[in-house]
Protein backbone atom coordinates (compact mmCIF):
# COMPACT_ATOMS: atom_id res chain seq x y z
CA UNK A 1 0.00 0.00 0.00
CA UNK A 2 0.78 3.54 -0.60
CA UNK A 3 2.31 5.31 2.49
CA UNK A 4 2.97 9.45 2.68
CA UNK A 5 6.60 10.76 2.60
CA UNK A 6 6.86 11.96 5.92
CA UNK A 7 10.49 13.12 5.75
CA UNK A 8 11.85 16.24 3.67
CA UNK A 9 14.16 15.23 0.54
CA UNK A 10 17.48 14.70 1.44
CA UNK A 11 18.61 16.51 -1.31
CA UNK A 12 17.25 19.14 -0.19
CA UNK A 13 18.93 19.07 3.74
CA UNK A 14 22.07 18.20 1.60
CA UNK A 15 21.69 21.65 -0.43
CA UNK A 16 20.58 24.16 2.66
CA UNK A 17 18.19 26.03 0.58
CA UNK A 18 16.93 25.70 -2.55
CA UNK A 19 18.54 28.64 -4.04
CA UNK A 20 22.18 26.70 -3.89
CA UNK A 21 21.89 25.11 -7.27
CA UNK A 22 22.69 27.15 -10.29
CA UNK A 23 19.76 27.80 -12.09
CA UNK A 24 20.12 29.12 -15.93
CA UNK A 25 17.28 30.70 -17.66
CA UNK A 26 15.41 29.23 -20.41
CA UNK A 27 17.37 31.99 -22.44
CA UNK A 28 20.87 30.26 -21.73
CA UNK A 29 19.32 26.54 -22.30
CA UNK A 30 18.34 26.90 -25.68
CA UNK A 31 21.67 28.98 -26.10
CA UNK A 32 23.51 25.67 -25.03
CA UNK A 33 21.18 23.32 -27.17
CA UNK A 34 21.57 25.83 -30.28
CA UNK A 35 25.43 25.89 -29.93
CA UNK A 36 25.35 22.24 -29.70
CA UNK A 37 23.26 21.91 -32.54
CA UNK A 38 25.58 24.08 -35.23
CA UNK A 39 28.51 22.41 -33.41
CA UNK A 40 27.58 19.10 -34.13
CA UNK A 41 26.55 20.18 -37.79
CA UNK A 42 30.04 21.72 -38.08
CA UNK A 43 31.81 18.90 -37.19
CA UNK A 44 29.65 16.84 -39.91
CA UNK A 45 30.55 19.77 -42.55
CA UNK A 46 34.32 19.45 -41.69
CA UNK A 47 34.46 15.82 -42.65
CA UNK A 48 32.20 16.74 -45.75
CA UNK A 49 34.91 19.06 -46.82
CA UNK A 50 37.80 16.22 -45.69
CA UNK A 51 35.64 13.88 -48.37
CA UNK A 52 34.38 16.04 -50.82
CA UNK A 53 36.22 19.68 -50.58
CA UNK A 54 34.16 22.75 -52.18
CA UNK A 55 33.74 26.41 -51.70
CA UNK A 56 30.30 26.43 -50.40
CA UNK A 57 30.90 23.64 -47.66
CA UNK A 58 34.47 26.15 -47.06
CA UNK A 59 32.18 29.04 -46.42
CA UNK A 60 29.58 27.24 -43.96
CA UNK A 61 31.92 26.12 -41.95
CA UNK A 62 33.32 29.50 -41.43
CA UNK A 63 29.62 31.18 -40.92
CA UNK A 64 28.95 27.78 -38.47
CA UNK A 65 31.96 28.61 -36.49
CA UNK A 66 31.42 31.99 -36.29
CA UNK A 67 27.97 31.38 -34.50
CA UNK A 68 28.83 28.85 -32.11
CA UNK A 69 31.49 30.91 -30.87
CA UNK A 70 28.87 33.57 -30.62
CA UNK A 71 26.35 31.67 -28.35
CA UNK A 72 29.21 30.08 -26.24
CA UNK A 73 30.38 33.81 -25.39
CA UNK A 74 33.78 34.11 -27.44
CA UNK A 75 34.74 30.00 -26.76
CA UNK A 76 35.59 29.16 -30.48
CA UNK A 77 34.82 25.26 -31.38
CA UNK A 78 37.16 22.39 -31.70
CA UNK A 79 37.41 21.75 -35.79
CA UNK A 80 38.61 18.89 -37.16
CA UNK A 81 41.75 19.42 -39.58
CA UNK A 82 40.31 19.02 -43.29
CA UNK A 83 43.22 16.26 -44.13
CA UNK A 84 41.93 13.86 -41.58
CA UNK A 85 43.00 10.26 -42.90
CA UNK A 86 41.25 7.23 -42.27
CA UNK A 87 38.51 4.91 -43.54
CA UNK A 88 36.13 7.54 -46.91
CA UNK A 89 33.13 8.27 -45.05
CA UNK A 90 29.92 7.86 -47.24
CA UNK A 91 29.25 11.26 -48.58
CA UNK A 92 25.13 10.38 -48.66
CA UNK A 93 25.27 9.60 -45.27
CA UNK A 94 27.01 12.67 -44.05
CA UNK A 95 24.46 15.20 -45.99
CA UNK A 96 21.66 13.28 -44.32
CA UNK A 97 22.93 13.55 -40.86
CA UNK A 98 23.86 17.15 -41.61
CA UNK A 99 20.15 17.79 -42.73
CA UNK A 100 19.00 16.64 -40.10
CA UNK A 101 21.69 18.20 -37.01
CA UNK A 102 20.37 21.50 -39.66
CA UNK A 103 17.01 20.93 -38.80
CA UNK A 104 16.99 20.44 -35.07
CA UNK A 105 19.41 23.71 -34.96
CA UNK A 106 16.72 25.78 -37.30
CA UNK A 107 13.91 24.28 -34.53
CA UNK A 108 15.50 25.06 -31.85
CA UNK A 109 16.86 28.82 -33.43
CA UNK A 110 13.49 29.59 -33.97
CA UNK A 111 12.26 28.82 -30.44
CA UNK A 112 14.76 31.17 -29.64
CA UNK A 113 13.95 33.96 -32.02
CA UNK A 114 17.72 34.18 -33.02
CA UNK A 115 17.10 34.91 -37.25
CA UNK A 116 20.53 34.50 -38.00
CA UNK A 117 21.17 31.37 -36.38
CA UNK A 118 17.80 30.20 -38.25
CA UNK A 119 18.69 31.42 -41.39
CA UNK A 120 22.08 30.15 -41.46
CA UNK A 121 20.47 26.53 -40.80
CA UNK A 122 17.58 26.78 -43.00
CA UNK A 123 20.41 27.68 -45.57
CA UNK A 124 22.14 24.53 -44.96
CA UNK A 125 19.66 22.14 -44.73
CA UNK A 126 18.55 23.57 -48.62
CA UNK A 127 21.93 22.85 -49.45
CA UNK A 128 22.78 19.27 -48.43
CA UNK A 129 19.03 18.67 -49.94
CA UNK A 130 20.29 19.52 -53.19
CA UNK A 131 23.56 17.66 -52.42
CA UNK A 132 21.44 14.66 -51.93
CA UNK A 133 19.23 15.10 -54.77
CA UNK A 134 21.94 15.72 -57.46
CA UNK A 135 23.87 12.70 -55.75
CA UNK A 136 20.44 10.53 -56.18
CA UNK A 137 19.95 11.76 -59.70
CA UNK A 138 23.96 10.88 -61.29
CA UNK A 139 23.24 7.38 -59.49
CA UNK A 140 20.44 6.85 -61.93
Amino acid sequence: MYEPIRTKSVHRAMAGTPHDFPRRSREEELDTQLAGHLDALLAVTDELRAAAPSADLDTAAERLAEQVTRLRGGREPARASATTSGSAPCVTALHRQAHALAGRALVVAASRADTVAAILAAERMDAHTAALESRELASR
